[in-house]
């Protein structure tokens, strides 16, 4: 029982620092320390687009790493727990005695983009028809 248990809980884990792994979700999160900002202001200070931003956004807000709150005509976001500025100041406490070490880490290497849903599900059905003109 605390097995599964103690599995549901690193499972758990494993999620929340897979949000905080991607670079432009940090760059956001970093971004909402100043405070609540709107899509725009997220852009302006982080130099992701709008696009891009939105579904970091998205991402943040389902995971519940981020909150919205309707300010008129706009939509400002921001941290959901002080928790979350805290762990960001916690890395920063830990990389400064560990960043050679990361840096220098073979073992962790930025995992490779995925390519688009789209193209990845056209790839088994021309390897099909080229086997179906052979």
């Amino acid at each position: 029982m605390l097995l599964a248990a103690n599995a549901q809980l690193i499972a758990l884990e494993a999620k929340l620092f897979h949000g905080l792994a991607d670079p432009s979700r940090l760059a956001i999160l970093r971004a909402l320390l100043d405070g609540p900002l709107t899509v725009n202001e997220i852009v302006a200070r982080t130099g992701l687009s709008q696009s891009n931003t939105s579904n970091h956004l998205a991402c943040l807000r389902g995971c519940g790493l981020a909150t919205t709150e309707q300010n008129g005509r706009f939509v400002l976001y921001a941290l959901s727990d002080e928790r979350i500025a805290q762990t960001l100041a916690l890395a920063d406490e830990i990389l400064a005695t560990v960043a050679k070490s990361m840096y220098e880490c073979v073992h962790f290497q930025p995992a490779p983009r995925r390519a688009s849903a789209r193209a990845a599900s056209t790839k088994p059905r021309a390897r099909a028809a080229r086997r179906l003109r052979a």
